[in-house]
């Protein structure tokens, strides 16, 4: 599997892109760019993308089981109607730190979604989880850059990046209380230069981080063992998701945002989504269950 080639599919010259999510429905990829403001739409087959201007800071997204998407902006989540563009607020929350905005989230199995932020001050983000009855839960404390997470194929374990301190942790799931437990360090890239960012998980349980700073994306076992890197054209690779009819097909954003003229040059694909296909195919896009659903 070290020998994907990934290919550039887009030259969207993102400043941040990021959150990307396979819509299975459309056969089509949502992602954002978090500093344009943009919700991107991406159709696979003809190439095209369209983008949504949200106006504010848009840093995650998900589906749900209506016409709506939930977007995860600077500090509120919302319901958002494509076909009209309207937004239906859900959720405010309320942060100690200016700093401090939303970053990434996913959805469970169970339809809750799991959303964490980001702080310029050390040790004070977290990360939440609302549920569709409207109730919002804070389930961690004490992080710094909250960021990709996801679940084992089995649903029993929970992954969570905190990149500042350059780690991925695991948790006991517990899928009817939605619940987290027993933190442990599955993953330590503190003795290197990159940061793990947005993940994925295969059908196999392999966890799928794209490295921030590292030009590529890196593939551990579910014990954590590294194996093996795929390298890209770009120092910022920002998440990866799986898609495709079939779920083999990988999708990566990146960003430009912080770089020197110098290094865009050196990667001048900065911000662009890129794509390879897997031989494991990925798990599917869990939902938000709506209120009404």
């Amino acid at each position: 599997m070290n020998q994907l080639v990934p290919k550039n599919i887009l030259a969207a010259r993102a400043r941040l892109g990021e959150g990307p999510v396979w819509d299975a429905r459309t056969q089509r990829l949502f992602w954002v760019d978090i500093y344009n403001f943009r919700l991107h739409q991406f159709d696979p087959r003809t190439g095209q993308d369209h983008y949504f201007e949200v106006g504010e800071v848009i840093s995650a997204l998900a589906l749900t089981d209506a016409e709506q998407l939930l977007l995860a902006l600077r500090d509120r989540l919302v319901l958002f109607d494509p076909a009209t563009e309207k937004m239906e607020p859900l959720c405010q929350f309320a942060f100690s730190h200016p700093d401090t905005r939303l970053n990434d989230g996913k959805c469970d199995a169970q339809g809750r979604f799991w959303i964490g932020s980001i702080s310029a001050a050390a040790g004070q983000a977290a990360l939440y989880r609302y549920d569709p009855d409207g109730s919002l839960q804070v389930m961690e404390t004490g992080l710094t850059i909250s960021n990709g997470l996801g679940w084992s194929p089995d649903g029993s374990t929970f992954y969570l990046t905190d990149s500042a301190v350059h780690k991925i942790y695991a948790y006991n799931f517990e899928a009817a209380t939605g619940t987290i437990r027993d933190r442990r360090v599955l993953i330590d890239l503190s003795q290197e230069a990159v940061e793990p960012d947005g993940l994925a998980i295969d059908r196999e349980g392999n966890l799928w981080s794209a490295l921030w700073n590292g030009w590529g994306i890196v593939c551990f076992s579910p014990s954590g063992q590294e194996l093996f890197r795929v390298p890209l054209p770009v120092q910022r690779p920002t998440s990866v998701t799986f898609g495709g009819s079939d779920l083999t097909d990988l999708y990566i954003t990146s960003a430009s945002v912080g770089l020197s003229q110098t290094e865009i040059q050196q990667g001048f694909m900065a911000g662009d989504l890129f794509h390879c296909s897997t031989p494991l195919p990925g798990l599917p896009t869990h939902q938000f269950l709506t209120r009404s659903g």
